[in-house]
C-alpha cells in the first residue's frame, strides 16, 4: 500500500466523503469512475465507504506506555497500548521517554527496547529531569541524531520529577538553541506539596483529597509562569493537558499577544467532570485520578469552547493507564495513587460526538485537531497528517451515522478499567489502515507485534519562523549599552 506513484489532486489532509465505492491501495480513486473495461489489479484491498468520511490516521501527541511512575508501571505497553490506539482510529502516537536517574542517552535505548513489540508507528519526546552540562550535550545528541524535536520539563511532582525555575530557564535557552520545542506540566509543584501536607491534615485521605490539594489557580499559575519565562527566553512553548480554565486563559492571553504557545487539552478534561471523585467506592473513584486533575463542571465546556475557537489547537489523551489493583496502592492516601486515565482508543470517537456532532467544529477541524496540527507541529507534516503523494498510508473510514459504546470488557487496553465506561455516541470508526494495511474492520483487531517504526521528528518546525527577527527587535530596543563620560572626582 504504497500511494506514492500516484496523482496529488486525489489526496488531501482533509477529510474526503465518499459516496460510491473507495478503493483502498489503488489510488483511493472511485470505483464509479472506471469503465467496465478497467481492471483492478491482484492483492487490491477493495473497502466500502459509501456515505463515510476518509480521513488521516489520528496522532496522538501525549501518551505514557510501559512507564515506571509511582512505584509501578503502566498497565499498557508498546503492543497493548497501540492495539488500543489502532482500534480508535489512532495511527501513530509521541510518548514520553522518561530519563534513567537523569540520563538522556539511558532513558533513550530503554524506550527503544520498550518499543520493539510496537505494532505501528511512534515517535518520542524526552524529558528533563535534572541540569547539569551531561544533559546539554545529551540534548544535542537527542535531537541531532535520535529524531527527538521536544523537551518537557515538569513543574510539578515535587521530590521526583519536578524542576525549579533555574533548570526552567537553562532548558528553555537549550531547546531554544537547539530548534526543539520547550514542553511544560504546568502546576507549582511546592503550593501541590502544601496542599497534599493540608487535605492529610484535614483527615481527607480519599481521591478526593488529590484534586482539592491541587486546584485549578496552581494550574494557572503555573501556566503564566512557564508562558513569561519562555516568553523573557523567546522560544515557542507548548503546555500538555490543558485541564482548567485558569491554565486556558493564560494560554489565550498570550497567543492575543503574539507569543507563540500551543495549548494541548486531553480529552478526559473535555468531557469528564470531578465529581466522580467523591464516589463512595474508592475504586470508582480513584480510576479519575490524574495529574492536574479532571475538573469540576464547566471546565470541561469552557475548554471545549476554546477549541472551537483556536485558542487550543489539538487533543491528545495523557493515556497512562494503571488498573484497579494499582490503583489501590493510595487506598489509605491518594498521595499514594498512581495518576493516569486511558483515551487511546476512545479519543477519536469523544471528539467526534462531542465536538462534531454537536456542531461546534467542522469535520475539516476535526482532522486538524486529531492528526495534521500534530504533524505540522513536530515537523513529520506531510509524511503524517496527511493523504499526499508521499504520505505514509496511515488512513481511517468513519462512519458519522454508526453509533459506539464504551465498555472495559471489550476495549482493547490492558486495563480493568475505563473512564468512559458506558458513554455512547455517533461517529464511529469502522476501518484504520496502518503502513498500508487495514489493521482495524468489522470490529476485528489485526495488530502484529514490531510493525510499527520509530518516526525520527525534525527540528526547527514553523513555531521557530521569524524568532531571529524577533531576538534582533529585541536587541534594537535595548538602547545600550549606554556610552556615559566618566567623572573625575577633584581630590
Amino acid at each position: 500500500m504504497d500511494f506514492r506513484r500516484y496523482p496529488e489532486s486525489n489526496f488531501c489532509s482533509t477529510p474526503i466523503k465518499i459516496g460510491s465505492l473507495f478503493p483502498i491501495v489503488v489510488l483511493l480513486s472511485l470505483l464509479s469512475t472506471l469503465s467496465e473495461s478497467n481492471q483492478v489489479g491482484d492483492g487490491v484491498t477493495i473497502i466500502d465507504a459509501t456515505g463515510k468520511y476518509v480521513m488521516p490516521g489520528g496522532i496522538d501527541p501525549h501518551t505514557h506506555l510501559a512507564m515506571e511512575f509511582m512505584g509501578t508501571e503502566t498497565i499498557d505497553d508498546f503492543f497493548s497500548g497501540q492495539a488500543a490506539a489502532l482500534a480508535g482510529g489512532t495511527t501513530m502516537h509521541i510518548d514520553f521517554v522518561i530519563p534513567v536517574n537523569g540520563n538522556l542517552t539511558a532513558g533513550f535505548e530503554a524506550y527503544v527496547e520498550k518499543a520493539k513489540i510496537s505494532a505501528m508507528d511512534y515517535g518520542f519526546h524526552m524529558a528533563i529531569t535534572k541540569w547539569d552540562e551531561a544533559v546539554s550535550k545529551d540534548m544535542e545528541v537527542m535531537v541531532k541524531d535520535k529524531g527527538i524535536n521536544s523537551f518537557k520539563f515538569f513543574m510539578a511532582y515535587k521530590g521526583s520529577l519536578m524542576i525549579n525555575d533555574d533548570l526552567l530557564l537553562e532548558g528553555f535557552k537549550k531547546c531554544k538553541s537547539l530548534g526543539a520545542l520547550a514542553m511544560v506540566h504546568a502546576e507549582n509543584g511546592d503550593a501541590v506539596f502544601e496542599g497534599q501536607k493540608r487535605m492529610i491534615e484535614l483527615g481527607i485521605m480519599g481521591p478526593e483529597g488529590h484534586a482539592l490539594s491541587r486546584p485549578p489557580q496552581l494550574e494557572g499559575e503555573a501556566t503564566g509562569r512557564a508562558i513569561r519565562l519562555a516568553g523573557f527566553v523567546n522560544t515557542p512553548l507548548y503546555v500538555v493537558h490543558v485541564m482548567s480554565i485558569d491554565a486556558m486563559e493564560e494560554v489565550a492571553k498570550a497567543r492575543k499577544s503574539g507569543q507563540k504557545v500551543i495549548g494541548e487539552p486531553v480529552v478526559s478534561g473535555l468531557v469528564l467532570d470531578d465529581t466522580v471523585l467523591w464516589d463512595s467506592d474508592f475504586q470508582t473513584a480513584a480510576k479519575f485520578v490524574m495529574s492536574p486533575p479532571i475538573r469540576a463542571p464547566g471546565h470541561g465546556k469552557a475548554l471545549q469552547a476554546a477549541l472551537s475557537n483556536g485558542v487550543l489547537q489539538l487533543v491528545g489523551t495523557d493515556h497512562c493507564t494503571f488498573n484497579s489493583t494499582q490503583k489501590s496502592l493510595g487506598i489509605d492516601d491518594f498521595r499514594k495513587i498512581p495518576n493516569g486515565v486511558n483515551g487511546l482508543e476512545e479519543r477519536m470517537h469523544l471528539v467526534w460526538d462531542t465536538m462534531v456532532v454537536s456542531g461546534q467544529i467542522s469535520v475539516t477541524d476535526f482532522v486538524r485537531m486529531t492528526s495534521t496540527e500534530c504533524a505540522r507541529i513536530f515537523n513529520i507534516y506531510p509524511r503524517k497528517g496527511a493523504i499526499l503523494v508521499g504520505s505514509d498510508a496511515d488512513i481511517i473510514i468513519l462512519n458519522p451515522n454508526s453509533s459506539f459504546e464504551i465498555c472495559s470488557k471489550s476495549h482493547h487496553s490492558r486495563s480493568d478499567t475505563n473512564v468512559y465506561e458506558g458513554r455512547k455516541g455517533k461517529g464511529k470508526v469502522e476501518v484504520t489502515i496502518a503502513g498500508g494495511r487495514v489493521v482495524w474492520e468489522n470490529d476485528e483487531l489485526k495488530a502484529v507485534p514490531g510493525r510499527g517504526k520509530y518516526v525520527k521528528m525534525r527540528p526547527f518546525n514553523y513555531l521557530f519562523d521569524g524568532i531571529e527577527k524577533a531576538d534582533a527587535e529585541y536587541l534594537s530596543s535595548l538602547r545600550a549599552p549606554v556610552i556615559r563620560r566618566t567623572m573625575h572626582v577633584a581630590a
